[in-house]
């Protein structure tokens, strides 16, 4: 993010910021106002183009933009300059003498300024853009428009403004998994009809719960009791319908596998699954390969986007045996055929 909000503000001034300091050639009060503007100006313009140049890498990791960045900044921005940084500083030269407390003093009045700022822009509405995750292409793609722009000298730099908005729609246009898993099958979230995840857990993963809901640019609170609509559960575990209507289970006792295999269409358990299991399933043995996982719904089956996909081979977590022995993806299994037991003409008897 450092090195993007740098490369933008090396692209202001080349485009005309140093315009800006032209001396005016009139009174010493208009010079006086003219100066004021200038220095608004440029603060203003500074955070607007350093916010924009890392907004696609705040909304890749934090899911969310804010648009009154630049309120913040030039609300903020001036106090820092002129009364948090010198006073820290002088505070730091006066420390071996004992002399530093009014620095810090004055530096805490600057701090209290600076959070007042911020807790009141955080109050106005739509000071937070909730984003969908995406993946790492249309970041990339995003992040060649932005060198394009701010490397360019020629009329081609806007060619770059072209590629940031095709990687904007390519963001926003990415689909959202319709299921996510927990490393430990303790948590599963499913999109329902509504299109929103509701969230079956036996553990109490708040942190979690609170990013599945970040990435899918939810506004709910991990605790909402919103998130447990039209999930039915007893003491052997829990179901929820999908979209289409079929089930997912998280079996938490080996008991109530026999009843989830038979009525749902995914079995989500920590516990091994019977190899008979009629659903699909994500047992013990594939979350303790894989990890954590996101389902998307291919088909009656699923895509399966793993945190350990199959091949993944890293030097600080090698692949361990059997690693490979899941691909990325779930199919209902075959019904099984039923087996004619007429016989044969060749093997009838003369009396039978």
């Amino acid at each position: 993010m450092s090195f993007a909000a740098t490369l933008g503000l090396v692209a202001l001034v080349q485009i005309g910021m140093p315009n800006l300091f032209a001396s005016p050639d009139h009174s010493a009060t208009a010079r006086i106002a003219l100066w004021g503007g200038r220095e608004i100006a440029m603060l203003f313009l500074a955070s607007l183009i350093a916010g924009l140049a890392t907004t696609p890498y705040a909304a890749f990791h934090f899911h969310r933009v804010t648009p009154y960045g630049v309120l913040a900044n030039l609300g903020a921005m001036p106090v820092v300059s002129a009364l948090v940084m010198p006073a820290g500083l002088l505070g730091l030269l006066a420390a071996p003498f004992g002399l530093d407390g009014v620095f810090w003093w004055l530096m805490g009045i600057g701090i209290d300024w600076m959070v007042a700022v911020s807790r009141w822009v955080a109050a106005l509405p739509g000071a937070v853009g909730r984003i969908p995750a995406f993946g790492i292409a249309p970041l990339i793609a995003a992040s060649l428009g932005v060198i394009v722009m701010g490397l360019l000298r020629t009329p081609l730099r806007w060619g770059g403004a072209v590629v940031l908005l095709v990687s904007i729609g390519w963001g926003l246009s990415v689909r959202q998994p319709d299921i996510l898993i927990a490393g430990d099958g303790a948590s599963v979230a499913v999109r329902g009809a509504d299109g929103r995840l509701h969230l079956i857990r036996a553990g109490k993963d708040n942190f979690l719960l609170k990013e599945w809901l970040s990435a899918d640019a939810d506004p709910r609170d991990a605790g909402s009791s919103a998130l447990a609509s039209g999930i039915s559960c007893d003491e052997s575990g829990c179901v929820t319908p999908l979209a289409d209507g079929r089930l997912v289970a998280l079996a938490s006792r080996i008991d109530a596998l026999a009843d989830d295999c038979s009525r749902a269409a995914l079995v989500v358990t920590s516990r091994p699954a019977p190899p008979d299991c009629a659903a699909m399933v994500v047992d013990r043995q594939r979350l303790a390969r894989q990890g954590a996982l996101a389902l998307t719904q291919r088909g009656d089956g699923f895509s399966v986007q793993a945190v350990r996909a199959s091949g993944t081979n890293r030097p600080w977590s090698p692949a361990g045996v059997g690693e490979g022995d899941f691909d990325g993806s779930l199919v209902p299994k075959a019904a099984p055929r039923s087996r004619d037991a007429t016989p044969s003409e060749t093997d009838l008897q003369a009396d039978d």
